[in-house]
């Protein structure tokens, strides 16, 4: 059995997800094999998964690689966790030009304007892995970390013919931090809960003690209370529920960037009201590349790397399908009639029941109708960026910008059109030609 690992010079998650497996033990003697186009990061990555490997009596063979072939050759599972463009200059342009027109972002990797064109510059990457995977390993199942996760899994889904799932981490902690957050900790790992919708936006659709009482009453009252949440957390997420009668999936200072009613500069008092942290992402990843570069030398000095098995699903979905131990993991799937108040073609965030077969996504039916319109104002942008990518009119990514809630909440069609024009001068070598 052989995983590759794109982007492995992601050294902390490739940590995660290849360390998550060599904890396995269920999986035997396996294969790894790590690619990136970064040498450097590569070989840091490929030191200090050997030293964990060797530390914890592992049955891993590690190898490393530059070379495309040699890496999806005879692969069983591609882990995808790429990020095109990095934070210079990339990220830095998705944050910069829009601030000249007046649009500020907190995160911009999933959705708005920030997302559209990461997906852009992300999208024919993916498409060379696919006709590589076509060629050299047809039958592996890509297990996508990037993000935008709905836009980049749905379009290996629906134009590749490579199985696909898009996995995230915003299901797992989403009912015990909630919980925690309203000082209901009894509860947070001695409850049911049902999660559906599209990635980043999937809906807390039920959540119960073990006794089968239902816990949202008791959650909307503490909400609602100035006695609970003493420090403030989570407000846009929390004032989403209120209003709406759901709690969502993925953090206040994401959600707050795909609706148009907290980033505005008509009400900059709603900034520090919800606590919005407006510029996130850049100042991130700057505290990312100096603290790795600060915990580099002292990890690559450690022969005796211990590692704690995480909550990604990786490393159980490969062990339910090599072994038949089903599994239920909440994946990004093709809407194949799962959520019937969603477009068939959108790519929306299920329960999956994962075995020797591979995935087996599980029916919801209707979200309530509410949950479901809000979920239909980002799958508009998501669709139209994705068809901006396969055809390369310029026209659609206009579209897309246009009906990204955000957005459009906060600048005319015109100076959309125009922050566009600039973003795509801005990317060129980085996206393909639009016409």
């Amino acid at each position: 059995m052989k995983i590759t690992f794109i982007g492995a010079g992601s050294t902390v998650f490739a940590r995660n997800v290849i360390g998550d497996c060599i904890l396995t033990p269920e999986l035997g003697d396996f294969d790894v094999c790590l690619f990136d186009i970064d040498p450097k990061r590569l070989d840091e990555s490929y030191q200090i998964l050997t030293n964990i490997n060797k530390t914890a009596n592992g049955r891993a063979h590690i190898t490393q690689t530059l070379d495309r072939e040699t890496a999806f050759r005879g692969a069983d599972f591609v882990v995808n966790a790429i990020q095109v463009g990095g934070y210079d200059p990339c990220t830095i342009i998705d944050f910069e030009i829009p601030k000249k027109y007046g649009l500020r972002q907190t995160i911009a990797d999933t959705l708005g304007i920030g997302g559209i064109f990461r997906t852009l510059r992300t999208i024919p990457v993916m498409k060379s892995y696919a006709d590589d995977m076509e060629r050299w390993c047809p039958n592996a199942l890509f297990l996508n970390y990037t993000n935008p996760m709905a836009m980049l899994s749905g379009y290996m889904q629906r134009f590749t013919n490579i199985k696909t799932v898009g996995l995230c981490h915003s299901v797992q902690g989403c009912a015990s931090g909630l919980l925690k957050t309203l000082g209901m900790d009894e509860y947070a790992d001695k409850c049911r809960w049902e999660i559906a919708g599209i990635n980043h936006q999937a809906w807390l659709l039920k959540i119960e003690d073990l006794q089968g009482n239902d816990l949202y009453p008791e959650i909307k009252r503490r909400a609602a209370s100035p006695d609970y949440n003493k420090e403030g957390n989570d407000l846009v997420r929390l004032k989403m529920m209120q209003e709406f009668g759901y709690y969502i999936t993925e953090s206040s200072e994401h959600t707050s960037e795909y609706t148009p009613w907290f980033i505005k500069e008509k009400y900059p008092e709603l900034i520090d009201r919800y606590k919005i942290p407006l510029d996130e992402y850049p100042r991130r990843c700057v505290n990312q590349i100096n603290g790795w570069n600060e915990m580099r030398d002292s990890l690559l000095k450690d022969s005796h790397i211990e590692h704690k098995k995480t909550h990604e699903f990786a490393s159980y979905i490969i062990n339910a399908v090599m072994h038949d131990q089903p599994y239920r993991i909440h994946g990004n799937v093709l809407n194949t009639g799962l959520i019937t108040n969603l477009p068939q073609n959108a790519c929306v965030e299920v329960p999956v029941m994962v075995d020797r077969n591979g995935l087996n996504p599980c029916f919801v039916g209707d979200l309530p109708e509410q949950c479901a319109a809000i979920n239909r104002t980002n799958i508009n942008v998501q669709l139209l960026t994705i068809e901006a990518a396969v055809t390369l009119k310029k026209e659609y990514i206009y579209m897309a910008a246009m009906l990204d809630p955000h957005t459009a909440s906060e600048l005319s069609m015109d100076d959309i059109k125009a922050m566009c024009d600039d973003l795509i001068e801005a990317h060129k070598g980085w996206i393909p030609e639009f016409h």
